[in-house]
């Protein structure tokens, strides 16, 4: 009798634990469903929404050896018996430093500067990069501010990656006559389609270089590039631009660039960027015109430069604990800087040796030759044939 009346209790007890021990287990599930449905996660302010700042920064120092007699550092020839040129010399090229802030998830500033323009005259030069960026998705992109258009892959790539001895002879040139390098101006970007294999960037710009109060005329540089991917590793670029420097009248240019990268086994591989370019040459033309003896004065459509470059770089990763990668290369360029009034081929030959000690070309050590042969060479001038070795020890932070 007694166990008749016990029993129910004990059966009552269990069960009673088993809902509690079930509840227990509900409890925090319950909790997070109701905090996900919660109005405070929901993001009422995005003013600070992943917020962020940045540094990042690259080193640049060489030693180069004149290799041409009665020829300087710069390639100018001189007298041997009256003047004594300097042959070889430590040069400290690139000090820059970059500060990239996230406002939040759409608006960013960057500012780079180069504090090696200290060496000479920094009038316009240590301030490179100074722009706000706005980004709504990955089909549109606007920045405002001191950038380098996008107008050929030499614009695209990272300023403090450096393959080679140096960019291009193209780059600097088009770069003084306005058409890329950094300019100040507003520019848009972003993909054509969703894979994003297809790419565009436009923009317009004052087109009279950086660090400028204001534009030098009422006119502005226009331009366009398109960017298609057309395998895996292979990107085709297509560049138009339109402008003018000061009173030069109206120019345009136009370029066209390959990358591409081939696998050919787990530790080799064939980097290759070549880009061909032609465009108004508005500094000749202005040092043209301004001779008071010229009496028939050249229109500005003849005054064109043009030329291509071809970069191939086998790459070996070693991988090794100390030693990452090794990177040989050979640069040809060839270059007319005003082929139809006063043609003067140059071609330029440099075969590099990287070491790279960590990844990324976060510490490389550089080596080669750069060879200059001018179809005419001007004495007492940088025209004129030269050879230099140099070594090159570049670092990133």
């Amino acid at each position: 009798m007694l166990h008749k009346l016990t029993s129910p209790p004990l059966f009552l007890s269990k069960k009673k634990m088993f809902l509690i021990a079930l509840f227990s287990i509900m409890l925090p599930s319950l909790a997070q469903q109701k905090d996900r449905t919660s109005s405070t996660d929901t993001i009422t302010n995005y003013s600070a929404y992943k917020r962020k700042l940045s540094f990042a920064g690259v080193l640049q120092t060489r030693y180069v050896y004149s290799l041409t007699k009665d020829a300087d550092v710069d390639g100018k020839n001189f007298e041997p018996n009256t003047t004594k040129g300097i042959t070889n010399t430590f040069m400290l090229k690139r000090a820059r430093v970059m500060l990239k802030t996230d406002i939040n998830d759409h608006f960013s500033a960057n500012v780079l500067v180069n504090f090696a323009e200290f060496n000479d005259n920094p009038s316009n030069k240590v301030l490179e990069n100074a722009y706000i960026k706005y980004k709504l998705n990955p089909y549109f992109s606007l920045q405002a501010g001191q950038f380098r258009p996008f107008f050929g892959i030499e614009d695209v790539v990272p300023v403090d990656i450096i393959r080679t001895l140096d960019f291009s002879n193209q780059y600097y040139a088009f770069g003084k006559n306005g058409w890329q390098s950094f300019q100040i101006g507003v520019s848009i970007f972003g993909n054509i389609v969703p894979s994003g294999s297809l790419r565009y960037y436009a923009g317009v710009y004052n087109g009279n270089n950086k660090n400028q109060k204001k534009d030098n005329n009422n006119t502005k540089n226009t331009y366009l590039r398109l960017e298609t991917d057309v395998a895996k590793t292979i990107t085709i670029g297509a560049n138009i631009a339109r402008g003018n420097l000061g009173e030069s009248g109206i120019g345009n240019a136009y370029g066209i660039d390959l990358t591409g990268k081939i696998n050919f086994s787990e530790k080799w591989q064939l980097l290759l960027m070549t880009e061909g370019k032609t465009g108004t040459n508005f500094l000749a033309y202005m040092a043209s015109n301004s001779d008071v003896n010229q009496v028939i004065k050249p229109s500005i459509s003849e005054f064109k430069m043009q030329g291509f470059y071809l970069l191939p770089t086998l790459r070996y990763d070693c991988k090794n604990r100390r030693l990452r990668a090794i990177e040989f290369s050979s640069r040809y360029e060839y270059f007319d800087e005003n082929y139809k009034i006063d043609s003067n081929i140059r071609q330029t030959l440099i075969p590099n040796l990287s070491l790279i000690f960590a990844d990324d070309f976060y510490a490389a050590l550089q080596m080669g030759v750069s060879i200059d042969i001018y179809k005419k060479s001007i004495p007492l001038t940088t025209t004129n044939s030269n050879s230099l070795a140099y070594v090159q020890l570049q670092v990133r932070f």
